[in-house]
C-alpha cells in the first residue's frame, strides 16, 4: 500500500450538522498514543502479542508456531498494517503452515518511534522478531512496500532466507532518497489535513472496490494514532532504489528462489513501468499474474492467488 497524494480541501459549512460532525471527527486525528495503557486495553486475537525490540514495541501474530522451523513471514505495505494479510494468513495456517505477521513501526499497533523510517529500519525489525521467536530461517512475503523490506532483509542476512515471494512489490521501480529526510511540523500538518480523504482513497487499490465495502472504515481507525503522518512522510522520503538494485542483482546470483506475483489491473504499482528492469535484474524469477485484480490480488482473486501459493510452496 502507498500514500495517495490527495489535495487538501476543506469545506467549512458553518452552522450545519455536517460541520459539527466533521469537527468532532477531526478532533480524533492523531489523538491516541500507543503506550502501555493503549496496549493493555487491546483485545488481542489468538496468537497475537507484543515484543519490545530495539526501536519500540512490535505487534505480531503467529499460527502453528510450536515446533516451527521455517515460517512464512508476511510483511505488509506502505500504510495498511498486518490485517491486510489476514486472508493469506488464514489460508496458510489452514494448510498447517507456520505463519508470522507483524505491524511495522509507525503502523497498526506497533510503536511510532521518532526515527528515520528506512527499509533497513523495517528489515532489522523483522530480523529482531525472528530472533525473539527463535527462528533462524524464513520464507518472506513482501506486499507492495513490504517488497522493499524483504529485499533489505535478504541484503542484510541472506542466510536467513528460504525463499522470497513478492506481491505487487514497489521495490523494482526507480526511487531517489530526498536530499533532506527530516520531517517538518508543516509537512505533518499538511498530511493530517488530508486525513478526511485518505480512507476513501484506499479503495483505488482494488479493481472492483464494491467487494470491500468496509475497507475505508477500517483504514480510518489508523488515523487516530499519533505519529502516523510522520511515519508515512519519513518512509516516502527515504525510498531509494540504489541499494535494492544491488540486492536484487545479488539474489540473481544466489540460490534463493524468487517468486513475483502481480494483479493484472494494478494502477498503484504499474508493471509496465519497470518490466524491462526486473527482467534484467531477476531473469530466473518465477512470475505470475492474477486476473481481475488490482493492487491486492491476494484479496481480490483469492482462488487464483492461493493456487499460486500452493504451487510455489509445494502444498
Amino acid at each position: 500500500m502507498r500514500h495517495k497524494d490527495l489535495a487538501a480541501v476543506f469545506i467549512w459549512l458553518v452552522g450545519s450538522t455536517f460541520y459539527s460532525s466533521a469537527l468532532l471527527a477531526d478532533s480524533h486525528f492523531e489523538s491516541v498514543t500507543k503506550d502501555e495503557a493503549f496496549r493493555a486495553q487491546l483485545n488481542l486475537s489468538k496468537g497475537a502479542a507484543f515484543v519490545a525490540l530495539k526501536h519500540g514495541y512490535t505487534y505480531y501474530r503467529t499460527a502453528n508456531i510450536d515446533d516451527c522451523e521455517t515460517p512464512d513471514v508476511l510483511v505488509h505495505g506502505f500504510s495498511v498494517p498486518s490485517y491486510i494479510w489476514d486472508p493469506t494468513f488464514d489460508f496458510l495456517a489452514s494448510k498447517g503452515r507456520c505463519v508470522v505477521t507483524l505491524d511495522l513501526y509507525g503502523r497498526g499497533f506497533s510503536d511510532n518511534p521518532d526515527v528515520e523510517y528506512t527499509d533497513a529500519l523495517f528489515a532489522h525489525q523483522v530480523i529482531g522478531l525472528l530472533d525473539h521467536l527463535g527462528l533462524e530461517k524464513a520464507s518472506l512475503f513482501g506486499l507492495s512496500n513490504g517488497g522493499r523490506v524483504v529485499s533489505q532483509v535478504a541484503g542484510l542476512a541472506p542466510h536467513r532466507i528460504e525463499r522470497l515471494i513478492y506481491v505487487a512489490s514497489s521495490g523494482f521501480g526507480v526511487a531517489r532518497r530526498a536530499e533532506d529526510t527530516r520531517v517538518t511540523k508543516t509537512e505533518i500538518a499538511e498530511l493530517i489535513a488530508q486525513y478526511p480523504n485518505l480512507p476513501a482513497g484506499q479503495l483505488s487499490d482494488f479493481k472492483d472496490p464494491s467487494q470491500f465495502q468496509d475497507w475505508d472504515d477500517q483504514y480510518a481507525e489508523l488515523l487516530a494514532y499519533k505519529g502516523f503522518a510522520r511515519a508515512l512522510i519519513s518512509t516516502r522520503k527515504n525510498h531509494d532504489s540504489t541499494e535494492l538494485d544491488r540486492i536484487h542483482a545479488m539474489l540473481q546470483d544466489s540460490d534463493i528462489p524468487v517468486v513475483t506475483i502481480w494483479g493484472d489491473s494494478d494502477t498503484v504499482v504499474v508493471y509496465e513501468r519497470f518490466a524491462q528492469k526486473i527482467a534484467q535484474l531477476l531473469p530466473k524469477r518465477i512470475e505470475h499474474f492474477v486476473p481481475n485484480s488490482g493492487h491486492l490480488p491476494h484479496m481480490e482473486n483469492r482462488i487464483v492467488f492461493e493456487a499460486i501459493l500452493e504451487k510455489s510452496l509445494g502444498l
